[in-house]
């Protein structure tokens, strides 16, 4: 199947990019949803979380301690690195699975950290970057999230520079405070420029 993968900064808008496309009958495989279904209460990863990281990092209800996980991989790059050894194998296991799954004219994979990854670019047919500025992204996270400003800017710091989203991209959506309906007129020109790619490729 003909394959898109969507990414994209925090704060950028991917999901309500990705719902518009799903509007159009696009199946989506979310990495960040089944990331949170492996974390979850018993999930594939916590088992190994737990005997890698120990209890403390598991919650009561059985499943990934966010908020300490989050503060020990963002002071502690080895954690970081120990942690996606365990769970990157099994969200890339789920994806390919759900990818085989999808019924539809394509396909679309939602990765927040594609261009970080260094091997996704290899996996899709096309990249397709959703695109702000910085300060966009700062304010709707702070909005969204309740973070400070500094944290905002920490999680960017860790990600794919905007230059560097937008020099791997094939294609690009412009949601730097978009209304609705220019942002719906992009994502129906992309569908159908992804229909007519889909169709030549399974031709």
């Amino acid at each position: 199947m003909f394959v898109v993968g969507l990414t994209g900064g925090i704060g950028s808008g991917k999901s309500t990019v990705a719902n518009l496309f799903a509007a159009h009958g696009v199946p989506l495989v979310d990495t960040d949803l089944i990331a949170h279904r492996i974390t979850a209460p018993h999930g594939l990863a916590m088992a190994s979380i737990a005997a890698e990281f120990g209890a403390a990092f598991v919650a009561a209800d059985g499943s990934l301690n966010r908020a300490r996980m989050r503060e020990l991989v963002f002071s502690d790059d080895s954690a970081r690195r120990r942690l996606e050894a365990i769970t990157h194998p099994l969200i890339r296991a789920e994806t390919e699975r759900e990818q085989r799954e999808a019924q539809g004219p394509y396909v679309i994979v939602v990765v927040p950290l594609l261009v970080e990854s260094g091997t996704w670019k290899n996996r899709v047919n096309r990249v397709l970057a959703v695109d702000c500025s910085v300060e966009t992204q700062i304010s709707r996270v702070m909005s969204r999230n309740g973070f400070s400003r500094a944290q905002v800017l920490a999680i960017i710091a860790r990600q794919a520079t905007r230059e560097a989203r937008l020099a791997a991209a094939d294609d690009v959506i412009d949601n730097d405070n978009a209304p609705l309906d220019a942002l719906e007129a992009q994502v129906d020109a992309q569908h159908r420029a992804y229909l007519s790619l889909a169709r030549l490729a399974g031709a």
